[in-house]
């Protein structure tokens, strides 16, 4: 993958760099403030983009509204913010562009490295990775549309787990169901949500869209 992060705390950003570059990663630019991502982005058109949502110049959204201007400028660049908190209103403005390639992981995370870079490798391939914690905010704050009240508690459960990112063999682990179950489940979110087969949309994408871009009530 080609990399660019965008991080204000040096040390993080060090330690991304070097992280993603030991696993054989491309790091085309390592910047620490919003404009600088949007060059970086820019000039390098990156398959991923690693973004702090608090950096300069206000240290308020200033990583957001770039990453928001990435997805609508460079469609091909995945977007994974990266915070200390759970933002919901954050989250909800990203998803509310409709893409693929999203993710929200929260900074804890780094910690487990192949967790995250399974993330960002998702996010770049044009899935999601989103934080558990944030999904369970966003679910919970959002307001649910009549086909998504369609949805059975188990059904909830999987696309919930399919917005982590997680394949339908995992889905099946964490539940303790068979692998048919879950496909089964899966066809059956699909049919509720009213996503037909497409050969340009992928369709758990636009499932978990459906379920989280909603933003929270208010």
């Amino acid at each position: 993958m080609r990399v660019v992060i965008a991080e204000d705390a040096a040390v993080l950003r060090e330690l991304l760099s070097q992280m993603l570059t030991v696993r054989g990663h491309e790091v085309a630019a390592s910047v620490a403030d919003a404009d600088a991502l949007r060059a970086a982005v820019t000039e390098h058109r990156p398959d991923v983009a690693v973004v702090d949502i608090r950096m300069p110049p206000t240290r308020t959204d200033d990583g957001l509204r770039a990453a928001i201007d990435i997805r609508r400028e460079h469609p091909a660049t995945g977007v994974l913010l990266f915070s200390q908190y759970v933002e919901t209103t954050y989250a909800t403005r990203l998803l509310a562009q409709g893409s693929a390639g999203v993710g929200y992981l929260l900074k804890e995370r780094v910690a487990n490295v192949a967790e995250f870079t399974d993330a960002l490798g998702r996010v770049a391939a044009g899935g999601t990775a989103l934080d558990p914690e944030v999904v369970t905010q966003l679910a919970g704050a959002g307001r649910h549309t009549e086909e998504l009240r369609a949805l059975t508690d188990r059904e909830r459960n999987v696309l919930t787990l399919m917005a982590e990112g997680r394949s339908n063999a995992a889905i099946a682990q964490q539940l303790h169901v068979s692998a048919g179950t879950v496909e089964k489940h899966v066809a059956a979110i699909f049919a509720k949500l009213d996503l037909p087969v497409s050969e340009d949309h992928n369709r758990r994408v636009l499932a978990v869209i459906r379920m989280l871009r909603q933003g929270p009530r208010g």
